[in-house]
């Protein structure tokens, strides 16, 4: 009796070809906001801006807030950006500020959408009582002003970093966690949400994974739009002097410039370079969301698929004359 032979192919090895291992397929939407001119330009500045804070010890060793020499002293070769009102190196202070300014807009995007996201959802998805109620209360917070409010708290608390982040959240998780709301309605309709409830799912499993994933592009736009009021908003309070003057942030050295009165005295280089990194900051994050816009509005991508298609096409022109028919 002939013996069975047995073979066994060679199972195929997984190279990056696989469709399994195409990160466009993972993660598409990475690749649509670096698909976007502006996105592109955005993520640049906020990697250098990130880097500047990151390195800022090699960047510019020693003591920033220590004293060089002559108030107000135009750039030369010592001070690459001169000197403040209190001689201190002006380049030295907007590479440290890049570190308090960023952590305190992304500190304050952070805890402001974890605080949007729990309450948006939960009113969404149980709706009825526990909707209004939350609906109130989010209301409460749209009407209250902002500012006046951050004034407030800064004559009762002492506002070091951890209470300037508390406090902007504080302020300003109500516009998200309305949108957040409105778009777990819409998803609470579903019937792949109807048909996990008659399955039994418990409701935070419903919520954190089915609803939550659908969620993310609105939440990323959210932290995004939130990081440049975190540093806008912080950098106004420092300005105002309602902040701890001690630390070094871009805020901080625009208000030692204000009370030196640099701008009087024409020394640009004390308030222009924080000024610039705060501008840039919230360029370079608004672009960035100007990408994820593509991916929460399909509208958008379809016309930008469509330029695409048609970019380099030549149209023939055609000169008609209207003809105008009466009615007898």
């Amino acid at each position: 009796m002939d013996e069975d032979k047995i073979t066994l192919d060679p199972v195929p090895s997984k190279s990056p070809k696989d469709p399994r291992f195409n990160l466009r397929k993972r993660l598409p939407w990475v690749f649509i906001v670096l698909g976007h001119p502006q996105a592109r330009i955005g993520v640049l500045i906020v990697a250098l801006l990130i880097g500047m804070a990151v390195f800022a010890p090699y960047i510019s060793p020693g003591d920033p807030g220590g004293f060089f020499g002559i108030p107000n002293q135009a750039p030369n070769s010592e001070n690459f950006l001169g000197t403040d009102p209190m001689g201190r190196d002006e380049f030295g202070l907007v590479v440290w500020g890049a570190r308090d300014s960023l952590l305190i807009g992304f500190g304050t995007a952070l805890a402001a959408m974890i605080v949007a996201t729990v309450v948006g959802m939960t009113a969404g998805y149980f709706g009825g009582l526990v909707d209004d109620i939350i609906t109130l209360i989010i209301n409460l917070f749209l009407v209250i002003p902002g500012l006046p409010i951050l004034m407030l708290f800064s004559a009762y608390f002492t506002m070091n970093m951890p209470t300037v982040i508390l406090t902007l959240a504080f302020t300003g998780w109500a516009f998200h966690a309305r949108i957040l709301r409105a778009q777990t309605l819409s998803l609470r309709e579903k019937d792949y949400i109807s048909a996990a409830i008659v399955a039994g799912e418990k409701n935070y499993t419903i919520i954190f994974r089915q609803i939550l994933p659908n969620l993310i592009n609105l939440i990323v736009g959210g932290f995004l739009g939130t990081t440049i009021y975190g540093i806008a908003t912080s950098t106004a309070l420092a300005f105002l002097g309602l902040t701890n003057l001690e630390d070094i942030s871009w805020g901080t050295n625009l208000f030692w410039a204000q009370n030196g009165n640099s701008l009087l005295l024409g020394a640009w280089w004390v308030f222009v370079p924080s000024g610039l990194c705060v501008a840039l900051s919230a360029l370079g994050l608004a672009w960035i969301n100007y990408g994820m816009d593509e991916i929460t509005n399909p509208r958008l991508k379809s016309e930008r698929e469509l330029q695409k298609l048609l970019k380099g096409t030549k149209f023939q022109r055609v000169r008609a004359t209207p003809v105008v028919r009466r009615k007898h």
